[in-house]
């Protein structure tokens, strides 16, 4: 029971705290309670006190009601706070997962305008005004205060798994964002992603200057992934498909630079010239939608005041690794001299002079020399439907080494669904539902790049369950940030070809190839990163910026990246191809997450090499899949031992080219 003196000396704290919050003399000195996560705690729920909540006498009055003295009540309340955010989470995601079903999958039919509508409709965007309004928002600051990024990676390395789950409950409720302009910016985000993923080329319609038609009528191809999927393919056909590949690099070129007819997107009866077509271009629409992003986050800066950009809150609170740290870790690899060895080896691969879509080479994967055809005769056998990959969960799980059970388990909470987009992983919120992996198939069942993907998303999937079913806290439930669940799928991914029937699983360390191949996706896509973390500032510098003016202050970006990067490698002087990526416009400043990805993967892919029967694998991988939402450095160090590094990858192909 909390004594008497001590309530009146934490009212009396309580009162200075109002009025040193609302004072305009910085100077005066804070008196100290207790002990300094009190003393935290006071501050930080004073900081986000308003009149509207009530007097400073009410706030003396509110503190001395909710704050927990003993551990015992401190341990009750969070237990408390867990079940009521884990229900509310999980109702809201079920309520979106429902409503965006028409708009997501192809087996909802046809969209109506209502589902359009809905799409854009954020469940969630009133629930921190609601607990701000109940003072629920009050009694976790009390007595969940936040902790800084550098205060997590230092005192969180002697912290226990319930001193980390009570530290992410202090990061829940950080700012006090109205309603409405979370429902602006979910509206933008839902109009950016509806756009994307009805960005389809009909490449049955794409003809050569002197008319002819490279491929089927049937070839639809969503952009970016598909198209650059396409690109990646063609490589298995030597010298035969380097016609398409040029085909494909002016599309792309004429994407980001917005001269692409607008005939020519999603439309099947329109044919035209991709070299030579001059007709009404695009109206600058990607970057319109980028920009309607951009202002509904700059309306979000105002309440922000500790991360006053959505640069600081997408890196330092979301990513927990800040831009410029990303921006050194990036530049050091792309920036390397094993680029040039490595780019050597594909020039006398490939017997040509490079061409700037080799960013994409794709001839160290173990399937660039089988034909595509082939795997996906298998594939299209394998999956016919959606519950053809679902029914075969277990038997993936199971070849990389998961025990029968823990396989069962695992599948048993994932749902497999057809996507109108590329194919994407929704995790679960809460315990009463389950991860959705989302993919591609068309009627003649799963094509090898739906499969692919397929693959990826599964592996987003595993984790998922994994660190939502398997956790000991619903607190840590989850990852350091999606660069770690990417980390996940590329594991899986690169295994694709040893899940398919009659495949071996790799127990031993990385053939050589298969860390070329790692290495030369970091080039590629880190160099798409750097082009869009540069974009997101040119765009915080020009807040007034019209489309056009974002279109072609991109273009530079692009070029003045590749030109310093890329061109000594891959050739031709102000090209633009990195800017190519959808992401850019449906998932703002997302990008870094992939290469950051690729990091943490070789550094968990050194690591599992260790293990090396089947069973060993998948033992290790739960546990460091079991570790949650820990900071991306303590994460890291936790699995394996070291922070994020693009040294192991550089000096293992130091290894391969000697």
């Amino acid at each position: 029971m909390k004594s008497h003196n001590y309530l009146l000396s934490l009212c009396a704290l309580a009162l200075m705290l109002m009025i040193t919050s609302c004072s305009s003399n910085p100077k005066l000195v804070l008196p100290k309670a207790d002990n300094p996560r009190m003393q935290r705690g006071i501050e930080q729920a004073a900081a986000l006190w308003t009149p509207a909540d009530g007097t400073s006498e009410e706030f003396a009055d509110f503190v001395r009601e909710h704050y927990c003295v003993t551990d015992s009540e401190r341990l009750a309340l969070f237990e408390s706070l867990s079940r009521i955010l884990e229900n509310c989470y999980q109702s809201a995601d079920q309520l979106t997962v429902d409503l965006l079903r028409p708009t997501q999958l192809t087996n909802a039919g046809e969209p109506a305008v209502t589902d359009w509508i809905m799409s854009g409709y954020s469940p969630l965007a009133h629930f921190s005004d609601d607990m701000f309004a109940n003072k629920l928002a009050f009694v976790t600051i009390l007595n969940f205060p936040h902790y800084s990024l550098d205060e997590k990676n230092t005192l969180g390395r002697d912290w226990s798994r319930l001193e980390w789950a009570m530290a992410r409950m202090g990061d829940v409720f950080t700012t006090r964002v109205p309603a409405t302009v979370k429902a602006q910016l979910a509206q933008a985000n839902a109009d950016a992603e509806n756009y994307i993923a009805a960005y389809n080329i009909y490449m049955g319609n794409l003809r050569t200057d002197d008319g002819r038609q490279l491929w089927p009528d049937d070839k639809i191809l969503l952009s970016h992934w598909n198209l650059r999927d396409e690109l990646k393919a063609l490589y298995s056909q030597g010298a035969d498909g380097i016609e398409r590949q040029e085909m494909i690099y002016q599309v792309m070129q004429r994407i980001v630079s917005q001269s692409i007819p607008q005939a020519a997107i999603n439309n099947p009866e329109y044919i035209w010239q991709p070299y030579s077509t001059q007709a009404a271009s695009e109206p600058y629409t990607r970057y319109e939608r980028i920009l309607v992003v951009a202002h509904a986050l700059f309306e979000e800066d105002k309440y922000c005041p500790t991360a006053p950009t959505g640069i600081i809150r997408n890196f330092e609170e979301g990513v927990e690794i800040p831009a410029a740290e990303l921006d050194s870790l990036f530049r050091a690899l792309v920036g390397s001299p094993q680029v040039a060895q490595v780019a050597a080896i594909i020039r006398q691969r490939l017997g040509r002079d490079l061409r700037p879509y080799d960013i994409w080479f794709d001839g160290f994967k173990a399937r660039a020399s089988l034909n595509e055809d082939a795997l996906t005769a298998t594939t299209r056998t394998l999956y016919p439907d959606a519950n053809a990959f679902a029914a075969d969960m277990w038997r993936l799980l199971t070849t990389l080494g998961f025990y029968s059970e823990d396989a069962r388990s695992i599948a048993r909470h994932i749902v497999v669904e057809p996507a109108r987009g590329s194919g994407h992983a929704w995790p679960c919120l809460g315990r009463k539902e389950d991860a959705r992996l989302r993919t591609r198939i068309p009627a003649s069942g799963m094509d090898y790049k739906g499969y692919n993907i397929a693959v990826h998303e599964f592996g987003h999937c595993v984790e998922q369950v994994l660190d939502m079913y398997f956790i000991d806290h619903y607190m840590l439930s989850g990852v350091p940030n999606t660069a770690y669940t990417e980390a996940s799928a590329f594991l899986w991914q690169q295994r694709d070809l040893q899940l398919l029937p009659n495949g071996q699983m790799a127990n031993d360390k990385m053939a050589d190839d298969a860390i070329l191949d790692q290495f030369w996706s970091m080039y590629e896509i880190m160099g798409v990163s750097l082009v869009d973390m540069a974009m997101w500032r040119w765009i915080y510098d020009h807040p007034d910026a019209t489309p056009k003016q974002l279109c072609e202050a991109t273009q530079q970006i692009a070029k003045d990246i590749w030109n310093q990067y890329y061109e000594p490698i891959l050739g031709e002087h102000d090209c633009i191809l990195l800017a190519i990526y959808s992401h850019m416009v449906n998932a703002p400043m997302y990008l870094p997450n992939y290469p950051l990805g690729h990091i943490v993967q070789y550094q968990l892919e050194e690591h599992l090499a260790q293990f090396t029967t089947p069973r060993d694998f998948a033992g290790e991988y739960m546990r460091i899949y079991r570790l949650g939402r820990l900071t991306p450095k303590e994460w890291l160090i936790q699995a394996v031992g070291n922070p994020p590094s693009v040294t192991p990858i550089l000096n293992s192909v130091d290894r391969c080219v000697k």
